[in-house]
């Protein structure tokens, strides 16, 4: 595991350093007997996409913090960068693509970002914001496929190993693979024998395709589009996202969109969390594929994020079919 490209243990702890007094420690909510929910929704911006962009945007040459910084992302990640440029002082240009929610978009927006939107395929905005950055000299910040922002993301799986020391099993939703790949990189440096499981959409299950078949497999937007969940959609892991899941990751499993809708309802009754449905799939995979998880003492869900459309929280609550 010693790949030269991985990020290591003292990048995650340099990471929590600098991120500290901007991304929330959030809590462990005790779910039941052995499972605790990592309430991410909790960040100022509603998820965990704050600890990555931040620690990746806090370390840029005082001249490229000047000309400002530039994303492509459906929300979360937008919202992560606007933050942390505007906790900076800095300019924020966020492409979108236009199916995005509009509880993302408003949020992006309010913070002070300047929107570019463009179609709904996730290489259609990487291109619009290459094209930009290299117009007016704008820092990529990518949402997933790069060191600093593994490293960000890794520190939700410090915290874990500080709140739970004995946990015995993580779940983290998986799309391009940087929250998986950090948590994992992090845990893993620290506690080896944690079993640390990807999950994600069976409607957009690439990530788990890759894993099974040990090469980055791609799925068209026509078929990720599919699944309610809005933030795993990415049609690809990164290829750095993807080293690290080879390495350090146990397994991917999948989910179905009635499980996540359930998972949902279960998160905001009986945990008092308001999930996306990006954020409750590893609540659903705890709850509904529990077998498949076993054995483990103490479960730990990463519920990644809060941002959920209000229109999308009130289908799944009045949504007879789902159970």
């Amino acid at each position: 595991m010693g790949t030269p490209n991985l990020v290591t243990l003292a990048d995650f702890r340099a990471a929590q350093e600098r991120i500290r007094g901007i991304a929330v420690h959030t809590p462990l909510v005790r779910y039941s007997a052995d499972i605790w929910l990592k309430a991410e929704g909790l960040q100022p911006i509603g998820s965990f996409k704050l600890r990555g962009a931040y620690n990746s945007i806090a370390q840029l040459h005082p001249e490229a913090k000047s000309r400002g910084v530039i994303t492509y992302s459906s929300g979360n990640h937008a919202q992560g960068v606007a933050y942390a440029a505007r906790s900076l002082g800095m300019k924020a240009v966020i492409v979108m693509p236009s199916n995005a929610p509009q509880i993302k978009q408003q949020a992006t927006a309010a913070l002070g970002a300047e929107i570019v939107r463009v179609g709904p395929a996730s290489s259609e905005r990487k291109q619009r914001a290459e094209e930009l950055a290299a117009a007016h000299g704008y820092t990529i910040i990518p949402p997933y496929d790069d060191p600093a922002i593994i490293a960000g993301q890794g520190t939700c799986g410090l915290e874990i190993l500080e709140d739970l020391p004995d946990v015995d099993l993580v779940l983290s939703p998986v799309s391009g693979g940087g929250l998986l790949s950090g948590i994992a990189a992090a845990i893993k440096s620290v506690r080896p024998e944690v079993r640390v499981i990807g999950i994600e959409p069976e409607l957009a299950a690439d990530a788990q395709a890759s894993f099974r078949a040990g090469n980055l497999v791609h799925w068209p937007a026509e078929l990720t589009t599919r699944t309610i969940c809005d933030g795993l959609r990415t049609q690809s892991l990164g290829n750095l996202n993807f080293e690290h899941i080879r390495a350090y990751v146990d397994d991917i499993l999948t989910v179905s969109e009635k499980e996540i809708k359930r998972a949902m309802r279960e998160l905001l009754f009986s945990a008092r969390l308001t999930p996306e449905p990006s954020g409750a799939v590893t609540t659903a995979a705890l709850l509904y594929h529990r077998e498949q998880l076993l054995p483990f003492r103490k479960a730990v869900a990463v519920m990644s994020g809060g941002n959920v459309e209000p229109s999308v929280l009130q289908q799944v609550l009045q949504d007879t079919d789902i159970g």
